[in-house]
């Protein structure tokens, strides 16, 4: 795999270029040339069923994630019934085709690398 960059950029998430917050959730997006970082963080009580469906109106999650949790513990069912349980350290990928809800009571808080930019952005009309 080959990868050209011609440009030095750091930016902090603490300042994004944007910010979504669809309910019970934080997105904060860095655009770096073609590539978008951003910082999710889900609260307590959060599932993607109820939370973020409503907005995409997909039966299940159709993007893929890569990323790396920082802190918080999210389940993830995919829609074969496979499930696993993502927990701060760990670097994940998730396949299209997902359900997931926030486990226990603190935030679950992920730096996510491959469909940030179209996180919970609504169909097109």
């Amino acid at each position: 795999m080959s990868i050209t960059m011609n440009k030095l950029q750091v930016k902090p998430l603490d300042a994004p270029d944007e910010r979504r917050t669809p309910e019970k959730t934080h997105l904060d997006l860095n655009r770096l040339g073609e590539y978008t970082i951003g910082r999710m963080t889900m609260e307590p009580g959060w599932s993607w069923s109820e939370c973020i469906k409503p907005v995409v109106q997909t039966e299940s999650f159709r993007l893929p994630h890569v990323g790396y949790c920082v802190s918080g513990s999210l389940e993830t069912v995919l829609d074969d019934g496979t499930r696993s349980t993502i927990t701060a350290g760990d670097s994940y990928t998730i396949p299209p085709g997902h359900d997931a809800h926030v486990v226990g009571e603190e935030p679950w808080v992920a730096i996510e690398f491959a469909s940030a930019e179209a996180y919970g952005v609504p169909p097109a009309k």
